[in-house]
C-alpha cells in the first residue's frame, strides 16, 4: 500500500467536522436534557458526593467533577465542556496546525466527559463510535513534540491501519446483526419496504422510496446485505489496491443513500470518515509520480519492463474481476436472484437457513482475526524497513523509537478490540486470552474500543410505533403536543433533521416499543411538562405559537402509542393530501397531574426526586458570558444553528482558498518571444559595429579586463 498522508489528513479533517456537529448539537440541548430544570438534572449526580476528586475521576471519568473546584455549577460545567469542544474542533477544521494528537486527545476527553454523565441520551452507537474514532485520531495525527525531534513519520501506516480495522468491524458487525438477530423482515428481504417509514428520522425522499415496487425493495435489501457482509470480507484487506478503492466507493454510495433517505446522523458521517482508510496517496494525485532514472536503458531492458508491467496489470485485472464475479455469484446463489422477463422484475429469496448462517459466522471468526494480524504485521514490517533505511544516525534512531512506541500502541488497541469484536452475534470469544479480557475490563469505562451491531432494532411489522403526548386543562378536552422532529402530525412533511441530533425525539422513538417503567427519564419529561419548564418545552417546540400550552402549562398529561404508516399514491399517481396515516394501539403513560401520588412514586423510583436543595450558581463573569451566549441561541432550532455554523465554516474555507492562491511575483514582466528574437540580431549587429571601430593608437592602455576579453573574442578583420 502506498503512502497514507493524504487520506489520513482527510480522515482527521472529516472527524473534526463530526466533532463540531456533535458538540454544538449537545450544547443546544443541555438545558432541556441536563440543566437544573431539565429532564435528568445533572446536579443530582453531583449533589451529596463527598469522595476526593481523584477517586471520583477514577470511578466516573468526567471533567464535570472539576466544576465545583472552579466555582462552576453542573450545567455551566457541561456548557463549557461543549463550547471548548466546539472551539477545538472548529480550529482543527480551519487550521491544519491544530490537527495535532494533543487536540484530538482533548476532544476525546471532552466527549467522554459528556458521555459519562449523559445517561441514555448519550449512549447511542454513534457516541461509542465517535469516542473510539477520536482516540484513533490521537494516534494518527502528528504530534508537535515528535515533529520537533524528527520529521520522519514512517509509523503513519501502522496507526492509520487501526481506522481500517475499526471500519471493518463496524460494517461487518452491522451487516451480520441484521440476520443474526433473527429479524424476520431481513430474512424475507422485506425490510426496506418497512424501513423507510420506521427509521429514526425519515426524510421526504423516504416517502417516495416507500412507493417503490416490492421486488425492487427486496433487491435493495440484497444489495445492503452484500455490501455489509461480502464486500468487507473480500475487499477491505485485499492486497490488490483496486479492490480497496472499489470497496470505498461502494460504502460511500451506501452511506449517501442512507443520508438522503434517513437523515443526516453522526453514524453515517462517521462511517464515511472511516472509509478513507481504504485509500492511499496515489488515489488523490492527478498524475502518479514516476521515478526517473538517469541510466540509459537498452531497448531490451525497456521491452522487459513493459512486459512486466503489462503482466502485473493483467494479473491485477484478473484478480479484481474474479472478486467482483464472486460477490455477484454469491448474491445470485444465496438470494436466488432470477429475472422474470415476462413481468420485467427480478425475484429474490433467501436460500440459506438461520443455523447455516450461524455456522458461517463462527467459521469466519478465526480467519478474519488472522487476516487482521497478517495485515497489521505487513504494515509494521514495512514501516520498520523504512526506519532502517532512514538517512542519518539520529534520524534513524528517533524513527525506530517512534516506530516501537506506535507499534506497541497499535498492537494493544488491536488486542483490546478483539473482545467486543467476538461479542458479535453468533461468535464466541472463548479463545481470547484472559489477560486481554482483564485489560479490556479495566479500561472499558474509557470507551477505547466498543462493540457494534448489538443494538440492532427490529423492524416492526405492524408499522412505526410513536409516542404521542397529550395535555389537557380540564381532563376532558385533550390536545396533542407535537414535537418538531417526530411525525406526529399526519399532514406535515417529514422534517430534515441533519446534522442536528435530537436526543429526546430519537429516545422517544426507541421507547415506543417498550414500557414507560423501562425508561425512567420519561417520568421526568411528564413532570417538567406539568411544571411548564421552558427549557424542556424548547426540546418539543422552539416556536411558542406551535405549542398549545405556551401561556399556561397543562393541568393533566398522558401518553399514547400509535402505529404510523406512510400513505400510498393513488391509482392515478397523484400525491395524497397526508404524508402519514395512523391507528391507536395502547396507552403508554397514565393520566397524571402535579402532586399526584403515583407520579411522586415514579419520580422516586427513577431517582429524579430532589434530595438536596438546588444551589444557585455564583454570579461570575463566566456565568454572565454563558448566559449571554445562551440568550442568543435560545429560540433557534437545532438544524438552523448547525446549518448556520456549517455555512460559516464553508465560507471561511472558501475565502481562505481564494486568498491562498499563488500570486505572480512582482518585477519586470518577461519579454515576449518575438521581442527576444528581435533583440538577438540587434545585439549581433552592435557587436559587429564595435568590432569595426578603429584601434586605440594613442598609446593609452585599456585597464579594463572585460574590454580586453571582448577585443580578443571579436572576429579578426580582413585586410584589404
Amino acid at each position: 500500500m502506498g503512502g497514507v498522508r493524504v487520506p489520513a489528513q482527510i480522515f482527521l479533517w472529516s472527524l473534526s467536522i463530526v466533532y463540531l456537529f456533535a458538540f454544538a448539537s449537545i450544547y443546544i440541548q443541555v438545558p432541556g436534557l441536563f440543566g437544573d430544570e431539565g429532564l435528568v438534572p445533572v446536579h443530582l449526580q453531583v449533589a451529596g458526593v463527598q469522595r476526593p476528586l481523584l477517586e471520583q475521576l477514577q470511578a466516573s471519568p468526567s471533567l464535570l467533577w472539576l466544576g465545583p473546584t472552579l466555582g462552576l455549577g453542573p450545567q455551566q460545567a457541561l456548557e463549557i465542556i461543549c463550547l471548548l469542544g466546539v472551539l477545538l474542533s472548529l480550529g482543527a477544521v480551519l487550521l491544519g496546525a491544530l490537527r495535532d494528537s494533543l487536540v484530538y486527545l482533548c476532544l476525546w476527553a471532552l466527549y467522554l466527559s459528556l458521555y459519562t454523565v449523559g445517561g441514555d441520551f448519550l449512549h447511542a452507537e454513534w457516541d461509542n463510535l465517535l469516542l473510539e474514532a477520536g482516540l484513533l485520531a490521537a494516534l494518527v495525527a502528528p504530534c508537535a513534540l515528535l515533529r520537533r525531534i524528527s520529521a520522519s513519520s514512517h509509523h503513519d501506516p501502522v496507526t492509520f491501519w487501526l481506522t481500517r480495522w475499526l471500519f471493518f468491524r463496524l460494517v461487518l458487525c452491522t451487516g451480520v446483526s441484521k440476520l443474526a438477530s433473527g429479524d424476520p423482515s431481513w430474512w424475507d428481504l422485506t425490510a426496506l419496504s418497512r424501513h423507510f417509514e420506521t427509521q429514526a428520522s425519515p426524510t421526504p425522499l423516504a416517502w417516495y422510496a416507500h412507493q417503490l415496487p416490492d421486488w425492487l425493495s427486496k433487491l435493495g435489501a440484497v444489495y445492503i446485505l452484500s455490501a455489509e457482509i461480502t464486500v468487507p470480507l473480500l475487499m477491505f484487506f485485499a492486497p490488490v489496491r483496486g479492490l480497496r478503492i472499489g470497496a470505498f466507493y461502494i460504502q460511500v454510495f451506501h452511506q449517501l443513500c442512507f443520508i438522503l433517505l434517513g437523515g443526516f446522523s453522526l453514524l453515517h458521517l462517521l462511517t464515511i470518515t472511516l472509509s478513507f482508510s481504504l485509500l492511499d496517496n496515489d488515489h488523490f494525485s492527478s498524475q502518479k509520480k514516476k521515478t526517473k532514472t538517469k541510466m540509459v536503458r537498452t531497448p531490451r531492458d525497456r521491452h522487459r519492463t513493459a512486459w512486466s508491467q503489462f503482466l502485473l496489470s493483467c494479473l491485477s485485472f484478473l484478480v479484481k474481476l474474479a472478486v467482483y464475479l464472486l460477490v455477484l455469484f454469491s448474491a445470485i446463489k444465496l438470494f436466488k436472484l432470477e429475472i422474470n422477463w415476462e413481468k420485467k422484475v427480478v425475484t429474490s429469496k433467501t436460500t440459506f437457513t438461520r443455523k447455516s448462517f450461524e455456522e458461517f459466522v463462527k467459521q469466519i471468526q478465526d480467519p478474519t482475526i488472522w487476516v487482521g494480524v497478517l495485515s497489521l504485521t505487513w504494515e509494521v514490517v514495512a514501516a520498520l524497513l523504512k526506519c532502517v533505511c532512514a538517512r542519518g544516525v539520529l534520524n534513524k534512531l528517533s524513527s525506530l523509537i517512534q516506530w516501537a512506541i506506535f507499534t506497541a500502541a497499535a498492537a494493544a488497541v488491536f488486542a483490546l478490540s478483539l473482545v467486543p469484536y467476538t461479542a458479535m452475534a453468533g461468535m464466541s470469544g472463548g479463545k481470547i486470552l484472559p489477560e486481554v479480557r482483564k485489560a479490556y475490563g479495566a479500561v472499558e469505562k474509557y470507551q477505547l474500543v466498543s462493540a457494534y451491531g448489538i443494538q440492532h432494532r427490529m423492524v416492526p411489522p405492524a408499522g412505526r410505533p410513536e409516542i404521542v403526548l397529550e395535555g389537557s386543562a380540564d381532563k376532558k378536552t385533550w390536545t396533542e403536543l407535537n414535537l418538531m422532529y417526530k411525525p406526529d402530525s399526519l399532514s406535515e412533511c417529514p422534517p430534515v433533521v441533519g446534522p442536528h441530533q435530537p436526543r429526546l425525539d430519537w429516545l422517544l422513538w426507541e421507547a415506543a416499543v417498550g414500557e414507560h417503567d423501562q425508561n425512567h427519564w420519561f417520568t421526568g419529561l411528564m413532570q417538567r411538562l406539568l411544571e411548564g419548564k421552558p427549557d424542556v418545552v424548547s426540546l418539543l417546540q422552539v416556536d411558542e405559537a406551535q405549542y398549545p400550552f405556551s401561556q399556561t402549562p397543562p393541568a393533566f398529561v398522558r401518553a399514547k402509542v400509535y402505529h404510523y404508516h406512510f400513505t400510498r399514491t393513488t391509482e392515478d399517481g397523484t400525491h395524497p393530501q397526508a404524508w402519514w396515516k395512523r391507528q391507536y394501539v395502547r396507552e403508554f403513560f397514565p393520566t397524571v397531574h402535579l402532586g399526584d401520588p403515583a407520579l411522586n412514586v415514579l419520580l422516586s423510583d427513577a431517582g429524579l426526586k430532589e434530595k438536596y436543595p438546588v444551589q444557585s450558581s455564583p454570579d461570575t463573569p463566566v456565568s454572565q458570558a454563558l448566559g449571554l451566549l445562551r440568550g442568543h441561541v435560545r429560540g433557534l432550532s437545532g438544524p438552523l444553528v448547525l446549518l448556520t455554523l456549517f455555512a460559516t465554516v464553508a465560507s471561511i474555507l472558501l475565502l481562505k482558498a481564494l486568498f491562498s492562491r499563488p500570486r505572480h511575483p512582482k518585477g519586470p514582466k518577461p519579454k515576449s518571444t518575438s521581442e527576444h528574437r528581435n533583440k538577438k540580431p540587434r545585439e549581433a549587429h552592435e557587436g559587429s559595429e564595435k568590432s569595426r571601430a578603429p584601434p586605440n593608437r594613442g598609446g593609452k592602455k585599456d585597464n579594463s579586463e572585460e574590454r580586453k576579453q571582448d577585443s580578443d573574442r571579436s572576429p579578426p578583420r580582413k585586410r584589404k
